[in-house]
């Protein structure tokens, strides 16, 4: 039996499973929802995004760093709970505020789950194979999003595009995966270390390097804006929403297939040289879809993007697990996905409002952004080693 393949990792890789198959069932149809269907400016769907992923942020912050102290399954369970509520909204709406609440509700739910479920799937695992857990996690979160586009597409098809019906399918594995999260375990060493950190840590007391290193990725994540804008486009351009959901299929497939290599990578080289080339992936995606008017390339770049976050989300989260102690990972988890949430905030707000400049649809902020993520990769494998454990 594998070492690092707990019980905990597998629980909370079919709780992502199901959850991911719910949102990114829902995720490629909204912004089509938002601006078709419910009337809403285009520069909505990105300060959509922006805002729910900046109401987040903080709630990842807090919550990681309150779980090292008073327990990891109490705020896993309300924010899976709090993410299948929010697509209940988005399935009930009528008007595109309603949609953006339910965006909210559920981008909370993820804020207040994500770091104190990272801290806990590595609980009980040995640093040399932290790599290896977030890779499969990420490919079982990965899966679920091949997952449900494809149920999405059969039942747009089968109910001849009607949006309403995919949106309320949405909810099944959502409600699935809250109830997965109850089996949840946390040992007695994790309680034992809870109460000796009855006393909230500070943010002095994570390593150097670990605060160093978040705020570079976190910088580096005010480039990456919301995949919605990247569906917006593909909409913009031509594209239906039945091939989009296949394109995205497509794009998470992508994602399947790199995370546990890469996260096996991470294991025997320099992390920063394994989340560089992620970052690569990002350019080749980013300057693809600027450039290419239409057809198959374009379902290249999007393929190639996939790469970026198949590898770099795994990696940075072992990279700064790695480079923690056990008792203070939930907050440097919290603070790695505060800032990078944050950073997504920014991303979404500026690149929405900068969404038609010159010829449109997207391709100003898609090629600003691809430049200036190859450059941040060609930093990394120059002075990242300085943050290698």
């Amino acid at each position: 039996m594998n070492p690092w393949l707990t019980r905990n990792v597998k629980l909370l890789s079919g709780v992502s499973l199901a959850q991911d198959a719910a949102s990114e069932l829902l995720y490629p149809l909204m912004p089509i929802l938002l601006t078709t269907v419910l009337g809403a400016p285009v520069a909505v769907v990105g300060i959509i995004e922006g805002v729910a992923e900046g109401a987040a942020s903080l709630l990842k912050y807090l919550s990681g760093r309150l779980s090292d102290r008073v327990g990891r399954k109490p705020a896993i369970v309300a924010g899976y709970g709090l993410a299948g509520l929010g697509k209940l909204l988005i399935a009930m709406a009528t008007v595109w505020p309603v949609v953006a609440v339910g965006r909210i509700v559920d981008r909370i739910g993820k804020g207040m789950r994500g770091a104190p479920r990272d801290a806990l799937l590595v609980a009980d695992v040995d640093k040399l194979h932290l790599g290896r857990v977030f890779g499969f996690h990420r490919t079982a979160d990965n899966l679920g999003a091949v997952l449900g586009p494809a149920l999405g597409l059969l039942v747009l098809t089968m109910a001849h595009d009607n949006l309403r019906s995919a949106l309320w399918i949405a909810v099944i594995p959502a409600t699935l995966s809250v109830g997965l999260t109850f089996g949840v375990r946390e040992s007695r060493a994790d309680r034992s270390l809870q109460r000796a950190n009855a006393v909230a840590s500070r943010l002095d007391d994570l390593p150097p390097r670990v605060r160093s290193l978040a705020t570079l990725l976190g910088f580096i994540a005010l480039v990456n804006f919301p995949d919605s804008l990247l569906l917006l486009h593909l909409n913009e351009i031509g594209y239906s929403a039945i091939a989009i959901l296949l394109i995205y299929m497509l794009f998470n497939f992508a994602m399947t297939l790199i995370a546990f290599p890469a996260g096996m990578l991470a294991d025997r080289l320099p992390k920063s040289r394994v989340y560089a080339i992620g970052l690569l992936c990002f350019t080749v995606g980013y300057v693809g879809l600027g450039l290419l008017p239409h057809g198959p390339w374009v379902v290249l770049a999007l393929f190639v993007y996939g790469g970026f976050v198949g590898i770099t989300d795994g990696v940075g989260k072992a990279w700064i697990s790695a480079l923690t102690p056990k008792e203070h990972r939930g907050h440097a988890q919290g603070l790695l996905q505060g800032l990078s949430g944050g950073a997504v905030l920014l991303a979404g707000t500026w690149a929405g409002l900068a969404w038609n400049l010159g010829n449109g649809h997207g391709h100003v902020p898609l090629l600003v952004s691809g430049i200036a993520t190859g450059l941040a990769a060609g930093g990394l494998v120059l002075v990242g080693r300085r943050w290698d454990a």
